[in-house]
């Protein structure tokens, strides 16, 4: 069967990107084709994609098939972008009505970048976000002046199942990862700090995490349904002289705003600096 679509590394964020597009019958298994780096790997990630997915090493003559996908979706890790700049691919892009389809979910990595490694394709720079893997993600998209309307329509709709999606300049980017994709471990890191508070206070482990967990996701659905600022609901919780304003009294003195702020823009400049 004919590769329709291509994956260049298929760790959680491919599969979660992938996975949904089998469920809902937007390819067939036999038409996807997965690349990996190991052999090793192969059993591994197989077992977690719908069966009949091809997954083969790199090292693998039938991986050179994953250039002539109309669509390819670039996986691997930033760091391991340097080699595919300047190699011969052993594939050639399909004769077709328009020129293949690159999206690349690599952080830093941008589109004149991807142009050059890839001059016989459009690209596109997507950057989702780690909740896409249950469904409610979040998706950057930033593409070429060559991206035809057919093509846009079809990046969108890989990650409209998993995401929401936003078409950005691609000069915020950079600014979008720091806050969606690498926001969920800041997070998770102050869920656990909450956790590890309330376990000092008397609560068991296992309560505290669950009670810190359902707190972050009341809290988000609350603003959202509610259509609150922050600052609104900080003030509903606040009263005079009560337990929240004494603890928002000490976050303030030791500076955990400002901290939070540093973070997100500490990440876009490194995102750039990947570039």
């Amino acid at each position: 069967m004919p590769c329709s679509l291509g994956v260049i590394g298929l760790g959680r964020m491919a599969q979660a990107i992938v996975s949904p597009l089998l469920q809902r019958g937007d390819f067939k298994a036999g038409e996807v084709l997965g690349v990996v780096a190991h052999k090793r790997s192969i059993q591994r990630v197989t077992e977690q994609l719908p069966s009949g997915v091809r997954v083969v090493s790199v090292d693998d003559p039938i991986s050179a098939d994953v250039w002539n996908a109309p669509i390819q979706l670039l996986a691997i890790k930033p760091q391991q972008f340097f080699a595919f700049e300047g190699i011969d691919r052993q594939g050639k892009p399909s004769k077709a009505n328009s020129p293949p389809l690159l999206i690349s979910v690599l952080a830093g990595i941008k589109l004149e970048r991807l142009e050059r490694a890839f001059p016989e394709h459009v690209c596109v720079r997507a950057v989702p976000n780690t909740p896409a893997m249950v469904g409610v993600g979040l998706t950057g998209l930033a593409g070429t002046q060559s991206l035809l309307n057919d093509q846009k329509l079809a990046v969108k709709k890989i990650f409209q199942p998993i995401s929401e999606v936003f078409e950005l300049p691609e000069d915020q980017l950079d600014a979008f990862l720091a806050l969606t994709s690498s926001g969920p471990a800041y997070i998770a890191l102050i869920a656990e700090a909450l956790a590890d508070g309330a376990v000092a206070s008397g609560l068991p482990r296992l309560l505290a995490n669950y009670l810190a967990h359902r707190t972050f996701y009341g809290t988000s659905l609350l603003l959202k349904e509610k259509d609150l600022h922050p600052g609104q609901l900080k003030d509903m919780v606040a009263s005079p002289s009560g337990t929240t304003i004494t603890a928002l009294r000490h976050l303030e003195k030791v500076g955990v705003r400002s901290a939070l702020m540093e973070a997100v823009i500490l990440a876009a400049e490194r995102s750039r600096d990947l570039a």
